[in-house]
């Protein structure tokens, strides 16, 4: 079970209507898991305070309403007929018990916090979803870069500071150890393995997304002045869901969370000109450290070379355009450039630097380039970086034609590169029109 499942079982945990195994396997989640811990400790703590001043309920014929849609409630909880027979035994004892009626009708404000307020037209509140995304140990999750029917498709088993990462469009697998800036690449059919430095920018760009997210939730909450924006309620994958959005500086971010769990099922992150969707997300699962050790796993070979790819220049990033348009369509430059385009690059450009009558270091240096232009190109965006694109339909070669341009921060002019991979530096108004 998830995270979302055990908070479903609090209420029955506190009433002791779980069976054996059941109750079982919940305390060994609370074992582990602050986050359901947590939510277990105000349950009680409320209920303790609400039953001491539980006098206050008793002058009014609330319990009888309460009692009610509490059962109906826990029927829906515990989806077993035995259990719906347990709720209407404890009703008719309920009724005979003053103390326990007192108890019972202040539980009207202990079920609001794990969803019965949606009876009393309560809603789905944000911060209810972001509880996980802040709090979650473990997370596992898919991403895809750009368009959901075309971008690649990421997965993430996220374990602290460490990402196992591996592709829907390569073999290629990556484990990522952010507080120490490194990252262990593995190939599985060569059973290759290398270690790269990935300090600076671009352990920011390879930063877990769920981080990024984070982050972005904090600062609505410490600047009250972000508003969220409450986007009302749609169907995801057979569930209903809701959501919210949130505008930052440089970020939109988009929560869908389940209607009646309130856990994220599906966040988009439009970062700079690139959308991240994040779907298939799973809270505080149970998670094998060694899928992300840092270790080379048996049988495979490490090379005697590390890599670093902190460095990352404007002339890598030309040499990706020269091996596109040379190798991948014939001379031209692409209709389009985003990171979802060189992410669906990556497997046909890798194929065809192999296939090169050069050394295989030499290969390996092409590919550690491609991806230092990657880089250059990631963290354009983020950065507040102007830059445009307008190689569509230019032949490589072409003087006279520039390709792509950009502003890098704080430089009064533009960065010009040409189709024949020239570079200018221009004044605003002499860009291409």
């Amino acid at each position: 079970m998830n995270c979302a499942e055990y908070k479903g079982l609090l209420v029955a945990y506190i009433e002791g209507l779980l069976s054996e195994a059941e109750k079982r396997s919940l305390q060994e989640h609370l074992k582990g898991c602050a986050a359901c811990q947590t939510e277990l400790d105000e349950i009680n703590n409320l209920r303790r305070r609400l039953v001491n001043n539980g006098k206050i309920l008793a002058q009014s014929d609330i319990e009888n309403v309460v009692l009610e849609r509490i059962i109906r409630e826990q029927n829906v909880r515990l989806q077993t007929a035995e259990k719906a027979g347990t709720s209407l035994r404890i009703r008719r004892i309920i009724m005979k018990s003053k103390i326990i009626r007192l108890a019972a009708a202040a539980a009207i404000i202990i079920v609001a916090i794990v969803g019965v307020s949606r009876f009393f037209g309560g809603t789905v509140t944000f911060a209810e979803v972001i509880k996980p995304i802040l709090n979650a140990r473990t997370v596992v999750l898919d991403f895809v870069v750009g368009s959901e029917e075309t971008g690649p498709v990421m997965h993430d088993i996220i374990f602290g500071s460490k990402i196992r990462r591996t592709f829907s469009n390569m073999d290629t697998i990556l484990i990522i150890d952010l507080d120490n800036a490194k990252m262990l690449t593995l190939d599985p059919p060569s059973k290759g393995a290398v270690y790269v430095g990935i300090d600076g920018p671009l352990r920011e760009g390879t930063r877990n997304l769920i981080e990024f997210v984070r982050n972005a939730v904090i600062r609505v909450k410490d600047q009250p002045d972000m508003p969220v924006q409450e986007l009302g309620q749609r169907e995801i994958d057979g569930r209903k869901a809701v959501g919210f959005l949130v505008r930052g500086l440089n970020e939109d971010l988009t929560i869908w969370a389940d209607a009646t769990t309130a856990t994220p099922i599906r966040i988009e992150l439009l970062y700079g000109q690139t959308l991240y969707i994040l779907k298939n997300i799973e809270f505080d699962v149970p998670v094998d450290e060694s899928l992300v050790s840092m270790d080379v796993p048996a049988g495979y070979t490490l090379s005697d070379k590390q890599f670093d790819m902190r460095q990352f220049t404007e002339q890598d990033f030309i040499t990706v355009l020269r091996l596109w348009a040379e190798h991948m369509l014939g001379g031209n430059f692409p209709e389009s450039l985003s990171l979802e385009d060189l992410m669906n690059l990556t497997p046909q450009i890798g194929q065809k630097i192999g296939q090169l009558n050069i050394s295989d270091e030499e290969k390996t240096q092409l590919g550690m380039t491609l991806g230092r232009g990657f880089v250059f190109f990631q963290q354009l965006g983020p950065n507040g970086v102007d830059w445009h694109y307008a190689g569509g339909g230019v032949r490589l070669g072409d003087a006279s034609k520039a390709v792509f341009w950009y502003q890098p921060k704080g430089s009064p002019t533009y960065r010009v590169i040409y189709g024949d991979l020239s570079v200018k530096d221009l004044a605003p108004e002499d860009l291409p029109k």
